[in-house]
């Protein structure tokens, strides 16, 4: 892989890291409920999902993933469930005060699990890793140095995206302080990513 091919590949894919989606819209919930740090920190749930992806995009078993339809569609219908459970979640939330909610709910693992199961259920995260990133790596040269360059560039680059949602998050969580509006900014975020779980059915490996 060239200098330039990399740097063209960065611009595009932060598009990708900042483009808005289910990880990134929990991000901004978790900011707004909880402060900026549970955010920012339990968003590495979602880099150890993407990691594993690379490492089998960098494999080829990523290609096979990819080639199955039966894989490919239960991976499709656990991610959409998981989603809309989370809406219900959401939309069933007390709204409780920004900071006093439930510990359980509150606690960095809970979070970090959410995140990397929500990356994990994500069919697009797959065609990202099985079709965008082999299209900077040279055929002529080791695939594995490159495979680790363009990851690791991913990977950092989600965690500035992390870290930027969060932030909008934390300015929402300001805003948040009648029970009403709390209460409603849940099920927005929960409709939102009830919408975005159906969406995901509609995901083609082609």
């Amino acid at each position: 892989m060239s200098l330039t091919a990399w740097l063209l590949f960065l611009p595009a894919c932060f598009a990708l890291n900042m483009a808005p989606g289910p990880n990134n819209l929990l991000s901004i919930n978790v900011a707004a409920r909880y402060g900026f740090t549970r955010a920012f920190v339990g968003g590495a749930g979602r880099l150890v999902a993407f990691a594993a992806m690379i490492a089998l995009a960098a494999t080829g078993l990523a290609v096979v993933l990819r080639a199955s339809e039966a894989v490919f569609f239960v991976i499709k219908l656990a991610g959409a469930a998981y989603l809309v459970w989370l809406a219900i979640q959401l939309w069933r939330s007390n709204a409780a005060p920004v900071g006093m909610a439930f510990e359980g709910d509150a606690a960095l693992s809970r979070i970090a699990r959410r995140e990397c199961l929500v990356a994990a259920g994500n069919p697009k995260a797959i065609l990202i890793f099985t079709a965008f990133l082999p299209q900077f790596v040279d055929v002529t040269r080791p695939m594995s140095a490159q495979f680790a360059v363009l990851g690791a560039s991913f990977l950092v680059l989600e965690w500035i995206a992390i870290a930027l949602y969060s932030l909008a998050g934390v300015y929402l969580g300001r805003w948040l302080t009648r029970a009403t509006v709390r209460r409603w900014f849940n099920r927005c975020c929960g409709t939102f990513l009830g919408v975005i779980g159906l969406g995901f059915l509609l995901v083609r490996r082609t």
